[in-house]
């Protein structure tokens, strides 16, 4: 099976030694992205708005590949602090509100560079 390396511009650059998404056959991995700004490289204050800087990164991704969020099959969110579920659950609600992906959340000690929310994603074209 091919895999082909998939990078958006208007997604922040791999922060270490990875692509941003794989396509694999009609599947596509997106790397769990980091609510960083693509354009300045700096960081929303807050979990609302950094989960939906997280979701817009991962939307560019998606785009790149010529996928959409209703492709998305799986997710994998990562928090630092489980208090904030429902403030990031509220905007993931207004992401994802057509065929809902199968997800999994975590807390988790620590992010790269201190971030509160990190999304990973797994899409399916049909």
């Amino acid at each position: 099976m091919e895999k082909k390396i998939i990078a958006s511009p208007l997604a922040p650059k791999a922060v270490g030694p990875y692509s941003q998404a794989i396509a694999a056959g009609a599947t596509l991995y997106v790397s769990g992205q980091l609510p960083l700004d693509p354009a300045t490289g700096r960081m929303a204050e807050g979990i609302e708005a950094q989960t939906r800087r997280a979701l817009e990164n991962l939307a560019a991704i998606l785009a790149e590949a010529g996928y959409a969020p209703s492709d998305v099959v799986k997710t994998t969110v990562l928090l630092q602090d489980m208090g904030d579920f429902a403030a990031m659950n509220s905007v993931y609600a207004s992401f994802f509100t057509d065929v809902l992906p199968a997800r999994v959340c975590y807390e988790v000690a620590r992010l790269p560079m201190g971030a509160r929310v990190e999304i990973d994603a797994v899409a399916v074209r049909a």
